[in-house]
């Protein structure tokens, strides 16, 4: 039996691709740490997808578009398969990683802020003083 028959209804690494929104070498990538289990291969070798591995890949990929680790992924991951979950150990994750995006958030700003008073304070001009760069070697603080 030819590998094309056995595959009906499985998808082929580049199928999966395209109906997940994730590269084939990321594919190939999850499977390496785990987050895809039991996927299944043809004689050849071939990684053939079901349903069920294209939902986790959306899964996977609208994790990581929210800035999960890829350890948070496993563990939501395995908190989503588990129908006995309790919502709070999700809350939990989720709340932590939305502590860590509200730091780097702030710190963000703060570097906003004091490259905003740099740009404003530099005359932009013909001068050789550059208040930018007296602040990046250290010889100027930033809020002054």
């Amino acid at each position: 039996m030819s590998d094309a028959v056995r595959t009906s209804g499985l998808l082929n690494i580049g199928q999966a691709a395209e109906r997940s929104g994730v590269s084939a070498r990321m594919l190939r990538h999850y499977e390496g740490l785990g987050l895809l289990n039991g996927v299944a291969r043809t004689e050849s070798g071939y990684r053939q997808y079901t349903e069920a591995d294209i939902h986790s890949l959306r899964f996977i990929k609208r994790s990581r578009d929210l800035g999960f680790s890829m350890e948070e992924i496993a563990e939501l991951l395995g908190l989503w398969q588990n129908r006995r979950r309790a919502s709070s150990s999700v809350k939990r994750i989720a709340a932590r990683h939305l502590g860590e995006l509200e730091q780097r958030i702030a710190g963000l700003q703060e570097m906003q802020r004091t490259l905003s008073k740099l740009v404003h304070c530099c005359h932009g001009d013909a001068r050789p003083d550059c208040p930018i760069l007296e602040d990046l070697a250290g010889d100027r603080p930033a809020s002054s």
